[in-house]
């Protein structure tokens, strides 16, 4: 029997297909309804900004918001010292307290862009788990908290079992880290009245976990909510492409280039894209989707601007699009491409054309741009290279070079003055 929820967040994400799982909908349903419910997602600090495979749940947030809840994002600044063994091959390389602190703020400015923080009664606030993490007493915290957690019930998890079955190793650093999330949420509990917690379908286990211990040592009812795990159409994860992945901070990657990423999407995700990473009526995003044939490029822009709008600004998105039609309508170079700059020191015996496409982020490795160029996959100024040993001196690099990988990637080289 299909559920019709009464409260506006729920009925909201079942029908742009945020909702994989939840642990009891109907309760949770019966708690929006009451009063300003207060929901985190955490994050750990692993990198200096957050990439497109959070976008997902950063959007979640901000419906929730819309919908009068109180978001809370809770930053790992203790969980990331300890690594979420989640379905890897290996532990995470440790990071020190200094870059965790680093990578927190430049994230912290993404989170800016999608929610409204504040003292309001449904503002969000961005929460550090270090606060009660780093003063933990290990002893009272066997005691009070390592009881409730069953060593059997934890090997169980499918994200410590494949990691086991594959006979990788496991440390108990890393065992730890499952209890310490699901004591994230005594403590939101406790101290903030925090009913739900949310994200990827690969936290089921942790926020399954954070729940029981909740509900064990605060006797509180709470619940838990999860997205699906997005992959595109032709199988990929969602926030990867050939350069990487797709960061939300335009200091790693331009808008440009941002804009780029979801103007390239498959057409056959057109439509469940713009209803899950915009704000449009789901209907025009129906719409939308359906298009055919050449129709369809529309609607892509039209998803790349809506995205690109809402993190980097609509005036971005619009010299983004205006950037891309003089690229590819006109063979232009484009203003807004992004740009390697090289030095005279650089080009002093000269540079190879290999180098500078690595340099450009256009190849990962040189052996990768020397295929890109004998797969006639790579081109300078438009032109079709077919040199790999092609070397650049300061008189080729007179007036700004325009370097081609494929027919949708493409940077500037200009010469330093």
């Amino acid at each position: 029997m299909t559920y019709h929820p009464k409260s506006d967040f729920l009925a909201t994400i079942i029908e742009r297909g945020f909702l994989a799982d939840c642990t009891d909908l109907q309760s949770l349903d019966n708690a929006l309804i009451s009063g300003v419910v207060p929901a985190y997602i955490g994050y750990d600090a692993t990198a200096k900004s957050l990439h497109v495979g959070h976008l997902l749940n950063i959007m979640l947030l901000r419906w929730f918001q819309k919908a009068g809840g109180k978001p809370i994002t809770l930053m790992g600044g203790g969980t990331t010292k300890v690594g979420d063994p989640s379905f890897r091959a290996d532990e995470r390389p440790l990071l020190t307290t200094a870059q965790i602190d680093d990578n927190i703020s430049g994230m912290q400015q993404s989170f800016a862009r999608y929610l409204t923080y504040g003292d309001g009664p449904s503002d969000a606030i961005m929460l550090n788990n270090a606060e009660w993490l780093d003063t933990l007493k290990y002893l009272d915290f066997l005691r009070d908290i390592g009881r409730h957690f069953s060593v059997n019930r934890m090997l169980s998890f499918e994200s410590v079992k494949s990691r086991l079955d594959r006979e990788q190793s496991l440390s108990f650093l890393e065992f730890n880290y499952m209890i310490l999330q699901a004591y994230d949420f005594v403590e939101l509990n406790r101290r903030y009245g925090c009913l739900l917690q949310m994200g990827g379908s690969d936290q089921w286990g942790n926020i399954v976990n954070g729940i029981d211990l909740t509900r064990r040592v605060l006797e509180s009812e709470i619940f838990g909510l999860t997205t699906p795990l997005l992959t595109t159409s032709d199988g990929r994860k969602m926030g990867k492409s050939q350069g990487g992945a797709i960061w939300l901070s335009e200091d790693m990657l331009s808008p440009y280039e941002f804009w780029q990423f979801w103007r390239n999407t498959t057409d056959a995700d057109v439509g469940r894209f713009l209803k899950l990473y915009t704000e449009l009526p789901v209907e025009e995003c129906t719409r939308l989707g359906a298009l055919e044939g050449s129709e369809i490029n529309a609607a892509k822009i039209r998803l790349a601007n809506e995205v690109t709008a809402l993190l980097h600004g609509s005036e971005a998105a619009e010299t983004a699009e205006a950037t891309s039609r003089e690229v590819f309508e006109k063979g232009g170079v484009g203003d807004d491409l992004p740009t390697l700059t090289l030095t005279a020191d650089d080009l002093a015996d000269g540079i190879s054309v290999v180098q500078v496409f690595v340099r450009a982020g256009l190849a990962k490795s040189g052996k990768e741009a020397k295929r890109l160029i004998s797969e006639n996959g790579a081109r300078m100024d438009d032109t079709p290279l077919t040199d790999a040993g092609l070397m650049l001196d300061a008189v080729a690099l007179a007036s700004p070079v325009k370097l081609s990988a494929g027919k949708k990637r493409h940077a500037l080289v200009v010469l330093e003055r």
